[in-house]
């Protein structure tokens, strides 16, 4: 016996849809069957590849032959994209990681546009914090994610967001045309754990403010119900304007600190070429506001 590809896709989904039900709707195929694949797996290696409990998670061998799994699967992915191709349009499944803010304020209007010139590309949007959405890009588990400040490489800049005091619109401050850090030092502040903690200290640092948040929150739609009810107040990138409804608003910093939001692929891995396709767009689509053309790495299949 060797190890073979549903095998593999099904030892990869029960992880990814954290469980053998979630695993079976994606797969198209039943419960059971995903069960017998990845029995049939830990047959073939000789040992366990998941524990089983509430969520599955990669016993030590199964964390050993994650990466070649997620590996050898995407690259038969893309093997049968391209043998279903007809012509040069790229078309497939790609998986989407962004972080919550970008996801609501600038995917939408990329992925109307890729809808239209991609109508083949069939897109799974994940959305996690910025730790997260870099690792699932690292690990296979997302073919291409729009990254935070990312350090130098292929890509295309989509967006770059400053940020800004988020008010209750009937705050004092909520009619100034910009404000300071320290104009927010009597109010309780509330820190976002979600991603933008390393930018907000940096805020408070170069304006030469205490940095002392009262409550520490990871969801933003937990923060924004905070400021809405009075809590406090916060700081937030501008693209959490398209989640505010009509109670809040954002004010401008005197301090501007601006975070960059890159488009990219799989770092040191050869891209799907829709992944290939839709950064080059994604690069063209914004290079009149100051957007950078993609450029693919040397193992990118183009």
């Amino acid at each position: 016996m060797t190890v073979n590809l549903p095998q593999l896709r099904a030892f990869l989904a029960v992880l990814d849809e954290g469980g053998f039900s979630a695993a079976a709707d994606r797969l198209g195929v039943s419960q059971s069957a995903v069960s017998h694949s990845v029995a049939a797996l830990e047959r073939t290696v000789g040992t366990a590849v998941l524990t089983r409990q509430a969520r599955p998670a990669p016993t030590a061998f199964g964390e050993r032959i994650l990466p070649y799994a997620r590996a050898a699967v995407a690259a038969a992915t893309v093997i049968d994209d391209l043998a279903a191709q007809r012509d040069d349009l790229p078309g497939g499944t790609l998986r989407l990681a962004a972080p919550p803010t970008v996801c609501e304020g600038l995917l939408p209007g990329l992925m109307a546009r890729w809808r239209a010139d991609f109508p083949r590309v069939e897109l799974v949007l994940f959305e996690g914090e910025d730790d997260e959405v870099a690792g699932w890009l690292a690990g296979g588990t997302v073919d291409l994610a729009v990254l935070v400040d990312p350090p130098p490489g292929p890509g295309a800049i989509v967006g770059r967001d400053a940020f800004h005091a988020l008010l209750r619109r009937d705050h004092p401050l909520a009619g100034e045309a910009e404000i300071d850090v320290a104009d927010l030092e009597d109010d309780p502040f509330l820190l976002s754990r979600g991603g933008c903690e390393r930018q907000v200290r940096e805020v408070f640092r170069r304006s030469r403010t205490p940095f002392a948040p009262t409550h520490r929150i990871r969801e933003m739609g937990t923060l924004l119900a905070m400021v809405r009810s009075g809590v406090g107040v916060s700081i937030v990138p501008g693209l959490t304007a398209a989640m505010l409804g009509r109670h809040l608003v954002l004010v401008p910093l005197t301090c501007r600190l601006t975070r960059t939001l890159v488009l990219t692929g799989p770092p040191g891995r050869p891209w799907h070429p829709a992944a290939t396709a839709l950064v080059a767009d994604a690069g063209t689509a914004v290079a009149g506001a100051g957007g950078a053309p993609a450029q693919p790495p040397e193992l990118s299949l183009s």
